[in-house]
């Protein structure tokens, strides 16, 4: 149950960082580069995910669901 709510406030956070760089890029006209790094930590939020997840799938932790 840890590891599914971990995944899902991952999950949360990434959507979070796209609409705040959304938001950014919206309102800020300034030179700064909050939308870029709003957008760095969503990539590497989502290959953290990603491979979070591979690793919990090989240690048997996780396991998909049958048709």
């Amino acid at each position: 149950m840890i590891v599914k709510s971990l995944i899902v406030l991952v999950f949360l956070f990434i959507v979070f960082s796209l609409f705040f760089a959304l938001y950014t890029m919206a309102k800020d006209k300034s030179k700064t580069h909050r939308t870029v790094k709003a957008l760095t930590i969503r990539i590497v939020a989502s290959i953290a995910l990603l491979i979070f997840l591979l690793i919990m799938y090989k240690l048997g932790y996780i396991s998909p669901h049958n048709f």
